[in-house]
C-alpha cells in the first residue's frame, strides 16, 4: 500500500497541529510532560512509515485513554463535592461540559479506529 488512507490522513494532521500546541506548550512552560509531547515520536514514525510506528500509535492512543479517564473520573468525584467549581476556563472563556466530553470521546473512537485498523497496519509495514 503506497498511499495512507483517508483516515491516517487525517489524524496525521490531528497529530500535526497537536505536535505544534505541545511544543509551543513546552516552551511557554517550560516543563516536558508525556502526555503532549508523546505526539510527537509518534507523528515521526508514522511519517517516515517506520515499522515501531504501528505499536507506539497503539500505546499512545491507550496512554491518552487512561489520561483521559483520569481527568474524566477526578472531575465526577469533584461534581459530587461542588458542582458549582467544575468548570473548563480558556483564556477566560467558559467552555460547555456536554460538547468538550462529546469532542473527547469522538477523538478516542478515530485514533482507536485509525491505530487499529488493517489499513494502517498495512501502510506502516511497508
Amino acid at each position: 500500500m503506497s498511499k495512507p488512507s483517508l483516515s491516517l490522513v487525517l489524524l496525521i494532521a490531528l497529530y500535526c497541529v497537536l505536535s505544534i500546541a505541545a511544543i509551543w506548550r513546552a516552551i511557554d512552560i517550560a516543563s516536558l510532560d508525556l502526555f503532549s509531547l508523546g505526539v510527537v515520536p509518534v507523528l515521526i514514525g508514522i511519517l517516515i512509515r517506520a515499522p515501531w510506528s504501528a505499536i507506539v500509535l497503539k500505546i499512545y492512543v491507550i496512554l491518552q485513554t487512561l489520561g483521559l479517564s483520569a481527568l474524566g473520573v477526578t472531575a465526577i468525584l469533584a461534581y459530587q463535592i461542588t458542582p458549582e467549581d467544575v468548570k473548563v476556563v480558556v483564556s477566560g472563556n467558559d467552555i460547555p461540559m456536554l460538547p468538550l466530553i462529546l469532542v473527547i470521546i469522538a477523538l478516542v473512537i478515530f485514533q482507536f479506529s485509525v491505530a487499529f485498523s488493517a489499513k494502517t497496519k498495512a501502510y506502516l509495514t511497508k
